[in-house]
């Protein structure tokens, strides 16, 4: 499979994302006013397309000041393409952004996904309580650059 890189995602791409959302349970719910109005908010967007047939295969947001603070917020790849590599050049992509150079993005993970963002370079540094109340606890992972 031949991918693209998409570093220039914006409001056009909102029926793409809900697509994808709608492929993880816990996202089912959300609509295109309110992906609209977090892309808004969003400093950057990234995304993996097929090279064929130009679909969105998978995304990620990222909320920066581009000097301490790179929160990367709705890591999500097609459900028919996990398993693929299509996550690992997701996060590749992130972390090697350009305007994200001067800065180590973070992220939350669910317990069972820590393993996956340790191999793409991201360190676990903790717990927190899920923020819905989930009785799953959420692991804080920091993307280790080489100095």
């Amino acid at each position: 499979m031949s991918t693209t890189i998409d570093r220039s995602l914006g409001p056009e791409a909102v029926p793409e994302l809900i697509a994808l959302y709608e492929t993880y349970e816990w996202w089912a719910d959300r609509e295109a006013d309110t992906v609209r109005r977090a892309l808004a908010a969003t400093d950057e967007l990234v995304g993996v397309r097929d090279a064929e047939t130009g679909e969105l295969l998978a995304a990620a947001r990222v909320l920066t000041d581009y000097t301490y603070y790179a929160m990367v917020f709705d890591v999500i790849v097609d459900a028919d393409r996990r398993g693929e590599g299509v996550g690992e050049e997701l996060l590749a992509t992130v972390v090697t952004h350009p305007p994200l150079s001067d800065v180590a993005p973070t992220l939350l993970a669910r317990e069972g996904l820590v393993p996956f963002y340790e191999s793409c370079g991201f360190v676990e540094q903790g717990g927190i309580d899920h923020p819905d109340g989930d009785p799953e606890e959420l692991r804080f992972l920091a993307y280790r650059r080489d100095e």
